[in-house]
């Protein structure tokens, strides 16, 4: 098989020649080309012709954003975003998700030379799963980071009108690669009295905050990160802390979240298989799960011990996957009830929330 052609663009020569050592070990992909600036990536794009992108956020001349912006417009590629652990750099990166870069990679701020290698597996798996991605054309019209680009240039579903909401029914969703702006597409159409969602991303520490607040301003509901042991209810969404399993307990008549600092799961933490299975033990019936974008299988077996106990599920479909990985994985377990395009999801489960039908209807 043909070798994963790679871009490094970086201001750091350090960075450059790290990640291009990193990727060169690999029997499967090699480093193309190696920039300093987009000025000069741009000439190399069109020399080398990349399979994936490595993309700083911060550089002279014209920033990782902007030049990301034009590419996604002009000629769409896999992209993996390096940010800084910091604040900013979240916010960036939250935004370099929203214009299409497939996934990112936290560099430390110090140690970055040990840093990069402790961090060399997960670099060349983004990688990897980049080369496959699915990538869309960012419209010519959405500026940068705006709400407009929050928004992903699509119509709101209809909603249904709910009955009175009760506080038993819990929407859970696991995510991974392709999930930030998954998940944004599920809860903007939410109306402010949605039944209680409970999320895991997978997401390192320092930026599931930032996430959480970016679509707290965007949503309906508020939308926080997961304090152990805060009450679960209705209007909410709680999305696990990076670095950190979340889960659903009950506490007398009441659910109530459990963050636990325990050992990966999956190779994962937060992994999706600790929400779930706390969903099938806790919740039962009274779970509605869905299964957005992602790579690998976490959560998809606990999504059938879901199913098993009651809950309805929704998968999203191959088509409108970043990755159709955790998605796929789910169907095999015979884990979906819907399979269902990502713009269709969030309608889907407030139609049946409103109908709440008698029986179980499989379309599938």
């Amino acid at each position: 098989m043909a070798k994963i052609k790679v871009v490094v663009v970086d201001d750091s020569a350090l960075v450059r020649s790290l990640l291009t050592e990193i990727i060169n070990r690999q029997p499967d992909m090699t480093c193309v080309g190696a920039a300093a600036d987009p000025l000069v990536a741009r000439e190399m794009i069109r020399e080398t012709n990349p399979d994936v992108i490595t993309l700083d956020v911060e550089m002279p001349r014209m920033d990782g954003l902007e030049f990301l912006s034009r590419l996604m417009r002009l000629r769409p590629m896999p992209v993996v975003m390096v940010s800084t652990l910091t604040e900013q750099g979240a916010e960036t990166t939250l935004r370099a998700l929203e214009m299409g870069a497939v996934d990112f990679v936290a560099k430390p701020r110090i140690g970055v030379s040990s840093g990069l290698q402790e961090l060399a597996g997960d670099i060349v798996d983004k990688i990897r799963v980049a080369a496959s991605a699915h990538v869309k054309r960012l419209p010519a019209a959405v500026p940068t980071g705006s709400g407009a680009a929050s928004a992903g240039g699509h119509a709101e579903p209809p909603r249904a009108a709910l009955p009175r909401v009760s506080t038993e029914k819990i929407i859970c969703i696991g995510a991974s690669t392709g999930g930030t702006e998954a998940i944004r597409e599920v809860l903007m159409p939410m109306p402010a009295d949605a039944p209680a969602i409970v999320i895991t991303q997978h997401m390192p520490p320092g930026f599931t905050t930032s996430f959480a607040n970016r679509l707290n301003t965007l949503c309906r509901i508020r939308v926080q990160e997961a304090q152990h042991g805060q009450r679960i209810l209705p209007g909410h969404a709680y999305i696990a802390p990076g670095g950190h399993h979340l889960r659903i307990d009950r506490s007398g008549s009441n659910y109530v979240a459990v963050v636990e600092d325990t050992e990966p799961v999956n190779r994962h933490r937060p992994s999706v298989e600790v929400l779930f299975k706390s969903a099938a033990r806790v919740l039962g019936p009274n779970a509605l799960g869905i299964m957005l974008t992602g790579m690998g299988a976490d959560g998809a077996q606990a999504m059938r011990e879901m199913k098993d106990a009651g809950s309805y599920n929704y998968v999203q479909d191959e088509a409108s996957c970043v990755v159709f990985g955790m998605p796929r994985m789910a169907i095999q377990c015979g884990a979906a009830h819907e399979i269902l395009p990502l713009s269709q999801i969030a309608s889907a489960v407030l139609n049946r929330l409103a109908s709440a039908p008698a029986g179980v209807r499989h379309r599938i």
